[in-house]
């Protein structure tokens, strides 16, 4: 059962782009006459983008410990947490003395805010991911057993798990505000999204009910190709509807649409679902050679890239600026493109040169 899916690796590096291009579009902001129509394909239509990764996540997590194999849970916390809470801590450090080098601000280091940094992700903003993460390999003894129960009537149970979700996200994004007058728990609800796991449960069990059920849940995706390619278009059209409503009839910013129309939203929710089930039936045969390079490249780099771009979309936008540049279309084309392809490259500069000290250091 662990042996390599290709279609999760192609997803990984899809999602890697779709991230970039969710932070390219915030950077698009800047420009007071941005295209709306650009700032959609970067910032609706790659929403899927950072949600899909915890279905991808629970996904190869259950497939590299089955449900019916044994589970050395302190093998397990040693191994998740040296390859992810590890380089979280010593990459929150160097982002904050980064952020203190440039701005010369030090007050972020007084404990209550470390605390906030560490606690929430906010060293830098792409962060969060891996606080929420974490979380979930903490629990994961609690994910195996959920799932089991799951397994006995998986339709029923992912219906009401995602019907739960849809009320859950909604009330938490639209209506939940941090108004108790507790300072800690006022804070932790304001910072809800960035360590709040329960935002993400559907798609993690679902991931994981899928690897265990890989093969028949493929079969069902072969069988029902045109509907799934419906669901999945129809789903984006909604989302973009919903997003163009916003912006031309409620005059809404560009900045307030895209807060409405997110990730957690019921709509956001339903194109990320409609999303994980088509790419893992289109990636499931022969693609173009140039494509399948590329997104099997990008997903192996991916969580390099994750950890990289946003100091090159610091950088590249801290040059434009110099340059008195506006993002117009050929420029944040541009940006995206010099992104995608410096965080690559520099990632994989940095593990050819790992490669060479270790095998210098053998010879």
């Amino acid at each position: 059962m662990n042996q390599r899916i290709l279609s999760i690796e192609y997803i990984r590096g899809l999602a890697m782009l779709g991230v970039v291009g969710i932070h390219t579009g915030s950077e698009l902001l800047s420009n007071p006459q941005a295209n709306i129509h650009l700032f959609a394909v970067l910032e609706i239509v790659s929403r899927f983008s950072v949600p899909i990764f915890f279905f991808v996540s629970a996904f190869s997590l259950f497939r590299q410990y089955p449900l019916d194999g044994p589970f050395d849970a302190g093998r397990f916390y040693k191994r998740r947490f040296v390859r992810v809470l590890f380089p979280y801590l010593a990459g929150s450090v160097l982002y904050m003395l980064h952020y203190s080098w440039l701005t010369g601000d030090w007050s972020i280091w007084y404990p209550i805010l470390v605390y906030q940094f560490f606690g929430f992700g906010m060293a830098s903003y792409q962060l969060y991911f891996l606080v929420i993460l974490l979380w979930f390999y903490l629990l994961m003894p609690l994910w195996r057993s959920w799932v089991r129960t799951i397994l006995h009537r998986p339709t029923v149970w992912l219906g009401l798990l995602f019907a739960g979700q849809i009320a859950f996200n909604y009330y938490s994004s639209y209506k939940l505000r941090p108004n108790s007058g507790l300072f800690y728990l006022d804070l932790l609800i304001q910072y809800r999204m960035s360590w709040w796991l329960v935002h993400y449960l559907f798609l993690f069990l679902f991931g994981a009910v899928f690897a265990v059920r890989y093969e028949e849940i493929m079969a069902w995706l072969r069988r029902c190709r045109q509907q799934v390619s419906l669901f999945f278009f129809l789903s984006l059209g909604l989302l973009l509807a919903h997003y163009y409503y916003l912006l031309l009839v409620r005059h809404y910013s560009l900045e307030q649409s895209v807060n409405t129309v997110h990730q957690l939203s019921p709509g956001g929710m339903l194109y990320t679902l409609a999303a994980c089930l088509y790419l893992m039936q289109r990636f499931d045969g022969p693609l173009p050679f140039p494509l399948q390079s590329a997104l099997n490249s990008i997903g192996r780099h991916s969580y390099g890239i994750f950890w990289i771009h946003t100091l090159f979309i610091h950088y590249f936008s801290q040059g434009l600026t110099a340059l008195s540049w506006s993002m117009t279309v050929p420029v944040t084309v541009l940006f995206y493109a010099a992104t995608v392809l410096s965080s690559l490259g520099a990632v994989r500069l940095w593990l050819a040169a790992r490669r060479y000290l270790f095998s210098q250091q053998e010879g």
